[in-house]
């Protein structure tokens, strides 16, 4: 039995360009989310909560725990200093995935501190996630 031929693939000359240019546009989000602008360490945040009590910051990071139902919720973000619970309460949007990358406004508030352990959480206004 004869073998057919193969037949030749073609690709367009803009698509190597396209998946580069898809690249750099996830390059740059991830950029963008991790360097969130203005966004403040979690450990400085959990340091010195009185400082930032009722004040809007900005943290980014990974969400490591999600839980959530009908848009509200509260999710976990972990940066390299530390990890913050969030709490969605404006019931838009939801709560991220957990592995998903996010830069998260919204309100601080601490709750107590206890030696060396503070337990806060910020009062989402807005986030964004990759």
């Amino acid at each position: 039995m004869a073998q057919s031929p193969e037949l030749p693939v073609f690709t367009s000359p803009a698509a190597p360009r396209s998946r580069r240019a898809r690249l750099f546009l996830a390059s740059l989000a991830t950029l963008v989310l991790t360097a969130c602008p203005g966004a403040t360490d979690i450990k400085k945040l959990l340091d010195d909560p009185s400082q930032y009590e009722g004040k809007t910051v900005r943290i980014a990071g990974e969400v490591t725990e999600s839980a959530g139902a009908l848009g509200y919720g509260v999710y976990q973000v972990k940066d390299e200093t530390g990890t913050l619970t969030v709490v969605n309460q404006t019931g838009s949007g939801g709560v991220p995935r957990v592995g998903a990358r996010v830069g998260v406004e919204g309100t601080f508030r601490s709750a107590f501190t206890v030696g060396s352990r503070t337990v806060a959480v910020v009062m989402e206004k807005k986030h964004r996630t990759e």
